[in-house]
């Protein structure tokens, strides 16, 4: 471990802070409230270091927000939606809270954004981190199982936030697990991310209905407003095409959809999915994922009324979010690739945030 990394934990009853620092600087706050990402702070091309994560200062900020946007959170035990709250495994039904709407979301009512997860700080070569753990109770939120949870976050002296995900269950059950930062490579609470440019590296979506479940269709992103295949330095601006006049994007109220990633044969090996440039500061942020999805949200629902860690208020699509996942409504779609974990088998998959300035 470099002689500059450092983990700090700092009391709020059960809940803890912890602060990573590696060598060059870079610094990432986790607290075991939610499993919740609070800062990362990362250098400009000027060397200039600011923090690109919304969020808050408290935790009670955290856990009394009167809006739940899921700010750094990890969210299952199924990221994303599920159609009615409602699935099938081997013949049973399972009714699950309906909190978006008419369907299930991010795990329901008291997901694990907003739950205390066991925590211990962690160290290595060129690394430093927590590593999380969290026992999911059969039934909890309507699920089957009894869902045994690891979560490490590792900052990595290449300017890396590796997410490694574990689970086991003693009955069949779906498990898609997530995490939920908004980010800002300009500053959290510095303005609308609408010129961020992004690349996705998917020639397809999963287009929706009016209640953002998928269809099951599996729709190519070529000249739609959802294209995003060109790379860095020619990518595009998240704001170009998001005024068209388009269903889907009626739908999300913007971007707020499942891609399918470009896999080439590589299905569960670490590939790159995304990359995003801010021109002003000239920070550059990659996302590489075993997972077969991305899901792209550019923080359509915030409208100023919370206020982040700088005492600014998050603005209209003032951040975005990556979501690697399964896709939506999995278990109720037979030709989406599986998220039933069963008794024997080991969900594990990994996600990595790089950070670098152009």
């Amino acid at each position: 471990m470099s002689a500059s990394a450092e983990v700090q934990e700092s009391d709020f009853d059960s809940i803890k802070l912890y602060s990573l620092k590696n060598k060059n600087g870079m610094q990432v706050g986790i607290t075991n409230y939610g499993a919740i990402i609070t800062s990362i702070i990362v250098p400009d091309r000027d060397g200039k270091m600011a923090d690109i994560a919304l969020g808050y200062n408290r935790v009670e900020d955290y856990i009394n927000a009167v809006d739940k946007p899921y700010f750094g959170s990890i969210v299952g035990r199924y990221g994303n939606r599920i159609a009615k709250g409602k699935f099938t495994i081997d013949g049973q039904e399972y009714t699950l809270a309906t909190n978006n709407g008419a369907n299930h979301l991010h795990g329901g009512v008291i997901g694990f954004d907003k739950v205390v997860w066991d925590a211990k700080p962690i160290s290595g070569n060129a690394y430093t981190g927590v590593q999380l753990s969290y026992l999911a109770k059969d039934r909890e939120e309507g699920y089957p199982g009894n869902l045994q949870i690891k979560v490490t976050y590792k900052l990595t002296d290449d300017n890396e936030i590796l997410v490694q995900y574990h689970a086991t269950t003693d009955k069949a059950t779906p498990v898609n697990l997530t995490q939920h930062t908004y980010f800002n490579l300009a500053g959290e609470g510095n303005g609308t991310i609408l010129d961020h440019q992004l690349h996705l590296n998917a020639d397809h979506y999963t287009p929706v209905d009016e209640g953002l479940i998928p269809t099951g269709e599996i729709a190519a992103v070529k000249d739609t407003p959802f294209d995003f295949t060109t790379a860095h330095p020619q990518s595009k601006a998240i704001g170009r095409d998001i005024g068209q006049e388009n269903e889907q994007l009626k739908f999300g109220l913007g971007y707020d959809h499942n891609f399918v990633l470009n896999k080439e044969g590589k299905q569960g090996q670490m590939t790159l999915a995304a990359t995003v440039y801010e021109p002003t500061s000239g920070r550059f942020m990659e996302t590489f994922t075993e997972e077969p999805g991305i899901q792209f949200y550019c923080g359509n629902f915030l409208d100023g009324r919370l206020l982040g860690k700088a005492g600014k208020p998050y603005i209209y699509r003032s951040g975005f979010v990556l979501e690697t996942q399964h896709y939506p409504d999995s278990p109720n779609q037979k030709n989406f690739p599986s998220t039933i974990l069963q008794p024997g088998e080991t969900y594990s998959t990994k996600t990595i945030y790089r950070f670098s300035a152009k």
